[in-house]
């Protein structure tokens, strides 16, 4: 996802956005939680992924890592891509992620 797109869809701009993935800035609640929401997590599991809270502490058991982004839900909600095509990304992502295990 574009940091544009997130900024489409957390209504926070876009400079900030880039601002914060530098380092430059660090962001309020309400911008982590409306970031968790526009991709689909909980603000939790995104600050437990960016390493400022504990598995525990994000309501998990110490486990594998968490995507930060479910990519399957992003590959399905594309509107730019056809259901064929849809089916042929998730085909191929999911066959690297059982070579991987």
């Amino acid at each position: 996802m574009s940091l544009r797109q997130l900024a489409d869809l957390t209504d926070v701009s876009n400079p900030y956005l880039s601002q914060i993935e530098r380092g430059l800035h660090e962001p309020s609640v309400r911008v982590l939680k409306s970031i968790a929401r526009a991709l689909n997590v909980s603000a939790e599991t995104l600050l437990a992924q960016a390493g400022l809270l504990s598995d525990e502490e994000a309501g998990g058991a110490p486990s594998a890592p968490v995507p930060a982004v479910d990519t399957e839900a992003v590959i399905r909600a594309d509107p730019v891509l056809t259901e064929a095509q849809k089916n042929a990304l998730l085909a191929v992502y999911r066959s690297y992620l059982a070579e991987n295990r």
